[in-house]
């Protein structure tokens, strides 16, 4: 069972996801919030596994929100899904660098949404179809935050597993990787649990930004070296 806590400050919208997703026999809505503090306050205790987050609310907004959640160990279990009207590049790049497994528009269909959720929840990255990989080529080549550690683990990526991460940084699914470097899809499959557990990151897509920002990966490299 999928636990999600809604974090909105309409409360007819947080009433329609309620009904969407309780629902679904395979989930099920847990708390609500109406602003960041009380998601983050929610969150810390019902433990849920994902929060489904709005980026503008009063008070703490949901991007702050989303790096208070966040800051702990990547092993805390917590994934949060941004869920939003607003398409702009700097929203998505502040939302990837506090740490959200999925950026997602509120103009997508019912049933797009049910999928997110569960892409979240299985530890994978979930991004709307309008932010393309332009965003991440784009903005993770802002140079880290002043005093940003960036971890000595990169270091420790085998050569195997930079190509891995190189071809996931190009959008490519585990079959397509294993496609190209000639490996079957569940050997792909393990060279990713490796490199999530080496750069303490929580899914591929902070796996790929850490990447570019570090400068391991330069945007518009499309094969492994």
């Amino acid at each position: 069972m999928i636990r999600v806590l809604l974090a909105d400050d309409q409360a007819l919208l947080r009433e329609g996801f309620r009904a969407l997703i309780d629902r679904e026999a395979d989930m099920t809505v847990i708390g609500e919030a109406s602003d960041g503090a009380q998601a983050v306050q929610r969150s810390r205790q019902v433990q849920p596994d994902v929060v489904l987050m709005d980026i503008r609310m009063p008070g703490t907004d949901g991007l702050e929100a989303t790096r208070q959640l966040l800051s702990g160990p990547a092993d805390s279990g917590v994934r949060v899904l941004i869920l939003t009207t607003f398409d702009q590049d700097d929203y998505v790049y502040e939302a990837l660098l506090a740490g959200a497994s999925g950026y997602v528009l509120k103009d997508l269909r019912q049933a797009e949404l049910v999928a997110a959720i569960r892409t979240v929840a299985a530890g994978d990255a979930m991004l709307s179809p309008s932010v393309t990989r332009r965003l991440i080529e784009t903005y993770c080549r802002r140079p880290p935050p002043a005093g940003a550690q960036l971890p000595d683990a990169l270091n420790d990526l085998t050569g195997r597993e930079v190509d891995v991460l190189t071809l996931m940084a190009r959008g490519q699914s585990n079959a397509e990787i294993g496609d190209n470097l000639f490996l079957s899809a569940s050997t792909i499959k393990t060279h990713v649990g490796r490199i999530l557990t080496k750069l303490a990151v929580r899914d591929r897509l902070q796996a790929v930004v850490l990447a570019y920002e570090s400068g391991l990966i330069e945007p518009g490299t499309t094969k492994p070296t």
